[in-house]
């Protein structure tokens, strides 16, 4: 399903910022940053990625239950998305 721009406008700023986070990151390692420092950002970088994804897959749940109803969602590609991410 592909979701409407603004649907994903707020997931989109999210992975924005975790990319602009992480470049951040990699900023601190090639200036010879503590590894316990950055390893605490690279954390706070996945955790950030993962939020996206997981609001990704609960829109598009959203569009689907409005768009079909309950029997509209593949309850198997759900389990397949959600366990993509973990």
């Amino acid at each position: 399903m592909k979701l409407e721009a603004d649907e994903v406008k707020a997931i989109t700023l999210r992975l924005k910022k975790a990319n602009g986070h992480l470049a951040s990151v990699i900023r601190m390692l090639e200036e010879g940053a503590e590894c316990e420092d950055a390893l605490t950002q690279i954390a706070a970088v996945s955790k950030a990625i993962n939020r996206g994804g997981y609001a990704l897959v609960a829109t598009g749940l959203q569009r689907c239950l409005v768009e079909g109803g309950p029997d509209s969602v593949d309850a198997k590609k759900m389990e397949k998305l959600f366990l993509a991410l973990a």
